[in-house]
C-alpha cells in the first residue's frame, strides 16, 4: 500500500500587524487570505531585536471558548491570570492554555533588551468543551522530547507522535500535532500525519521544499503552506542553508464559529453572553 503525499494547496505570506499594547508581529492565520483552518483560528509569529516592538506586551485581556498555544524561541515572557496562575516562559518552552469558560490574563516581557521571538497559535474547542474549567499545560524546554529521525533532521515533539516518541500535550478533542522541524542544508524528512487532519507547514527560517517528487514547492520564510492531499508530508531544506519549519495538524471540528475579538463561540447569542459575563466579572 502506497502512502499518498500531501501537496501545497495554498501559500499564505505573513501579514504585518500589531496586537496587545502595540506588539509588532506577523499574522499567518486569521487574515483575509486565510481567516481560519479548522480547528486553527489564528497563528502569529513575533520576532524582533527592537525592545520598543515588544516592551508594551499584552496587558490584561479575556478569553473564552478556545485554546492559546505559546511557543517561545527567544526571550522571556511572564504570564499571569485572574485565577492566581503565574509563570515565566523561557526559550524553548511551551504553554498550552485552555481558556474554556473564561479567564483574564496578561503576557508581559521579562526583559528590556535583546531578542524576543516565538509563535502563538489559537486552537478552537468543540461546543461541549467551550465552558469547561480553564487549565494550563506548561512545559519547560527539557520536558519537550527531541528526536533525530534522519540525517540532518531534529524534531521537537510538542504534540503528536514521531516514531515511538509522544509529545507532552494532551488534547483528545482535536488530537493536535505540533512539531518544530530543524533541517540541515539539503536534509529531507518524511512524516505521516493522522488521516483526516487539517495541516499546515510554516517555514520560519531558510527555504524548504514542501511536497514529494515533481509536486515539491519551495517556500521561503516567513510563509505558511496549507497542505492538501494525503497524510504523508515531505520537507527538504535547500542545499544552500539550514531551515526550520513548524508542522502542525489537528482534527477539524466542523462546527459553526461565532467569533469576536477574544471570544470564540458557536452562536451570536453565546458571544453576547460572553461579553455580558466578562463585564459582570463572572470570568
Amino acid at each position: 500500500m502506497t502512502t499518498e503525499f500531501a501537496r501545497v494547496g495554498r501559500v499564505v505570506p505573513g501579514m504585518p500587524t500589531s496586537d496587545g499594547a502595540g506588539v509588532r508581529l506577523t499574522r499567518l492565520i486569521g487574515t483575509p487570505q486565510l481567516p481560519q483552518l479548522d480547528p486553527f483560528l489564528m497563528l502569529d509569529e513575533f520576532g524582533t531585536d527592537r525592545a520598543e516592538d515588544y516592551l508594551a506586551g499584552f496587558p490584561d485581556h479575556p478569553h473564552r471558548g478556545f485554546e492559546t498555544v505559546t511557543y517561545m524561541l527567544d526571550g522571556r515572557m511572564r504570564h499571569r491570570d485572574n485565577k492566581g496562575n503565574e509563570g515565566v516562559l523561557v526559550p524553548g518552552s511551551v504553554q498550552w492554555m485552555t481558556a474554556g469558560r473564561g479567564l483574564v490574563h496578561s503576557e508581559m516581557p521579562e526583559q528590556e533588551e535583546g531578542r524576543m521571538r516565538g509563535f502563538q497559535l489559537w486552537v478552537n474547542l468543540p461546543a461541549r468543551l467551550k465552558m469547561t474549567e480553564p487549565r494550563y499545560q506548561e512545559f519547560a524546554p527539557e520536558k519537550i522530547p527531541v528526536v533525530r529521525p534522519a540525517d540532518g533532521v531534529e524534531v521537537k515533539v510538542v504534540a503528536g507522535r514521531v516514531g515511538d516518541v509522544q509529545g507532552p500535550i494532551d488534547q483528545p478533542a482535536t488530537e493536535p500535532v505540533y512539531l518544530d522541524v530543524a533541517l540541515a542544508a539539503g536534509a529531507a524528512w518524511e512524516h505521516v500525519l493522522p488521516e483526516g487532519h487539517n495541516a499546515f507547514a510554516c517555514v520560519f527560517e531558510g527555504r524548504v521544499s514542501v511536497g514529494a517528487g515533481g509536486q515539491g514547492r519551495e517556500l521561503a520564510a516567513p510563509t505558511l503552506a496549507v497542505l492538501d492531499g494525503g497524510p504523508a508530508v515531505r520537507l527538504q531544506a535547500t542545499a544552500a542553508e539550514p531551515a526550520r519549519v513548524l508542522l502542525v495538524a489537528g482534527r477539524p471540528l466542523g462546527e459553526p464559529v461565532a467569533r469576536h475579538g477574544p471570544f470564540v463561540m458557536n452562536t451570536q447569542q453565546e458571544l453576547v453572553q460572553a461579553f455580558q459575563d466578562y463585564q459582570a466579572g463572572r470570568f
